[in-house]
């Protein structure tokens, strides 16, 4: 059984919270967005620069339309789909992870 990444009960609705994984045998950093019983995940990479999203780890910054803001150039993505709708990346997508919601908690889908 993979690891816990997250207990559904602490995530916020709506608000993105780093998560840390191993992905495809690598340490990465996650972004897990929770709408209702279901979590939608996402690399911390910026697709524009390869950066990560958050000002500080595990800070991100939404707009007041509840879009996900690249701290390093401004690219803003729409939650749960991810997909750029403004800045240098228009029209890319943050890169989805599988997760799974089971026995409350969040974690890498098989």
């Amino acid at each position: 059984m993979n690891d816990v990444l997250a207990r559904l009960d602490t995530l916020p609705e709506g608000q993105p919270v780093e998560a840390e994984a191993i992905v495809d045998g690598e340490p990465e950093s996650l972004i897990l967005v929770r709408a209702g019983e279901r979590v939608d995940a996402f690399l911390n990479v910026c697709p524009h620069a390869g950066r990560r999203l958050d000002w500080a780890p595990g800070k991100f910054l939404l707009s007041r339309d509840g879009l996900l803001v690249c701290a390093a150039h401004g690219a803003s993505f729409e939650l749960p789909s991810g997909t750029c709708v403004a800045g240098p990346c228009r029209g890319d997508a943050l890169r989805r992870v599988a997760v799974e919601v089971a026995e409350g908690g969040v974690r890498l889908a098989p």
